[in-house]
C-alpha cells in the first residue's frame, strides 16, 4: 500500500464567531441560498510549473465540492487567479466582484517524486482565512492529499468531516468474472483485490476499514470470507452447506450478521469474526436475508418474504421484537442503516429497482432515484452521501449521490459491469 502521508498544520483554524448550535453556512448563506465557492488555479510555490498536477488538483476540488452539496462551485475564476495563495499575497476584490463566498487557494512544489501541497480556505466576504494545511507525500498520493483537504473544508464549514478520503469496494466483470476491486470514492486508483475467476459478491467493510467480508463461489459453494485489505490474507469463516451470504459487520467489529441456509431455508444468524456461531435470530419457513445493523448495534434491519413478498423488517439484535418497516410497494430489499441512525435506505422494485429511504419508525418513506434501475445502496461513513449501482445507458456502473437523492454522478471509470459498492470508513 502507499506510504502514509505526512500532514502538517500550518496555522490553527481561525475561530468562527457564531452562536452555539449554528454552522458557518447558516451565518454566511441565510435562507436556502447556496454558498458560491471558487477554486483558484493551483500555482507553483517553488520550482517549475506542472500543468498536469495543477489541473488534477483543481478538478478534484471541484468534483468533491460539487458533490458536497452546500456549495455551488463557480465555473470561472477571475483573471488574477494565479496570484499568491497566502494572506496578503492577493486581493479579495476580484473574487468579491465575481460573487464568491468561499475561495480555495492552493500551491504545490514537486521535487523528484515528492509532492508538497499547501491548501488554504478563505471567507471572501470577511477577507478571512479559515483553514491552512501543508501536506507532503509521493506524487502518486496527489489525489488522496487533495481529498484530505476537501474533508477539512467540510469540517470547517459544516462542523463534520467529509468522507472523501474513503474507498469504495465493488464487484466488476471487467475481466469476464465477478471479481472484487477497490477504488477511491470518485473512481480513481482502482486496485483489483480478488483473482479467483469465480463469482464474488456483497463486500462489507469492518468498522476499522482494514478488512472486508464477502461471499465467493471459488470453492463451489457460496461461502463467506474475511480479507485483510493491506496484506491480502484471508480466511473462510462460514462454509456451511447452502448459502452464506449478505453479511455485515456489527458496529463494534466483533460480530457478523449473515443469511445461512444450513438448517433448511434462509435464516439470519450471528457469528463471530472468527466464524464461530453465536446466535440464530430468525426461525420460520420464510426466506430471511440481508441483515443490516443499526449504528448502536441494538437493532437489525433485514428482508423477509414471510408475508408473501419481500419486505423490510426490523428486529432487536437478539431476534426479538420483529416489526415490519416498509408498508408500500410489493418488493422491497437491500436495507442499510445510516451511520447517524436516522434513515434506512433500501430498494423497491418498480419495473426495475429504485432506491428509497425511510425513517426507522416507518415514516418519511421517500424515493431517491428514478432513472434506470438502481440497487445495492450503501452509506458514506458520515451518512451524508450514498453510493449505489445503476444500470443506465446499457451498463451497470457505480454512482454516488447526496442522501436526499440529489447530485447523482457516475464514478465508475472502467468499461466493465460494476455493482455491489461499499463505502469504507475513513482511513
Amino acid at each position: 500500500m502507499k506510504k502514509i502521508i505526512c500532514i502538517v498544520a500550518l496555522l490553527a483554524i481561525l475561530p468562527i464567531t457564531i452562536s452555539a448550535g449554528q454552522s458557518y453556512l447558516e451565518v454566511t448563506a441565510p435562507g436556502n441560498r447556496q454558498l458560491q465557492l471558487a477554486v483558484a488555479n493551483p500555482v507553483p510555490l517553488s520550482g517549475g510549473e506542472n500543468t498536469g498536477i495543477a489541473r488534477d488538483i483543481a478538478e478534484l476540488f471541484r468534483f468533491d465540492m460539487t458533490l458536497a452539496g452546500p456549495f455551488s462551485v463557480m465555473a470561472t475564476t477571475p483573471t488574477d487567479s494565479k496570484s499568491g495563495i497566502r494572506p496578503g499575497d492577493f486581493s479579495f476584490d476580484s473574487w468579491k466582484g465575481a460573487g464568491a463566498d468561499l475561495l480555495i487557494k492552493s500551491g504545490y512544489t514537486v521535487s523528484g517524486t515528492t509532492l508538497t501541497l499547501e491548501c488554504r480556505l478563505y471567507d471572501v466576504t470577511r477577507g478571512q482565512e479559515l483553514a491552512a494545511k501543508r501536506y507532503s507525500g509521493s506524487v502518486t498520493d496527489l489525489r488522496r492529499i487533495a481529498h484530505t483537504f476537501s474533508d477539512e473544508i467540510m469540517q470547517v464549514t459544516t462542523g463534520e468531516r467529509g468522507p472523501f478520503t474513503g474507498k469504495i469496494a465493488f464487484v466488476s466483470k471487467q475481466t469476464g468474472n465477478k471479481e472484487l476491486y477497490l477504488m477511491d470514492y470518485d473512481g480513481y486508483n482502482v486496485q483489483r483485490l480478488s483473482r479467483n475467476g469465480s463469482i464474488n459478491l456483497n463486500p462489507d467493510f469492518s468498522p476499522s476499514g482494514k478488512e472486508i467480508i464477502y461471499t465467493s463461489y471459488k470453492k463451489g459453494n457460496p461461502d463467506l470470507y474475511r480479507r485483510d485489505i493491506f496484506s491480502g490474507k484471508e480466511a473462510r469463516i462460514s462454509a456451511h452447506r447452502g448459502i452464506n451470504v449478505t453479511a455485515s459487520y456489527s458496529p463494534d467489529g466483533n460480530r457478523i450478521a449473515l443469511a445461512m441456509s444450513k438448517d433448511g431455508n434462509s435464516e439470519i444468524y450471528i457469528i463471530g469474526k472468527d466464524g464461530k456461531q453465536l446466535a440464530r435470530l430468525t426461525n420460520n419457513s420464510a426466506i430471511d436475508v440481508s441483515p443490516a445493523w443499526s449504528p448502536d448495534g441494538r437493532q437489525i434491519a433485514f428482508v423477509s418474504d414471510r408475508l408473501g413478498k419481500p419486505q423490510v423488517f426490523v428486529m432487536n439484535a437478539d431476534g426479538s421484537g420483529v416489526r415490519r418497516l416498509t408498508t408500500s410497494g410489493a418488493y422491497n430489499v437491500s436495507p442499510r442503516w445510516s451511520p447517524k441512525g436516522d434513515r434506512i435506505v433500501y430498494c423497491r422494485q418498480q419495473g426495475g429497482f429504485q432506491i428509497f429511504a425511510i425513517n426507522p419508525d416507518g415514516s418519511g418513506d421517500t424515493q431517491l432515484t428514478s432513472q434506470g434501475s438502481n440497487e445495492h445502496p450503501r452509506w458514506s461513513p458520515d451518512g451524508r452521501y450514498i453510493t449505489f449501482s445503476s444500470q443506465r445507458g446499457g451498463r451497470e456502473a457505480i454512482y454516488v449521490m447526496r442522501a436526499d437523492g440529489s447530485g447523482q454522478v457516475m464514478v465508475s471509470r472502467g468499461k466493465g459491469s460494476d455493482t455491489h459498492p461499499a463505502w469504507s470508513p475513513r482511513w
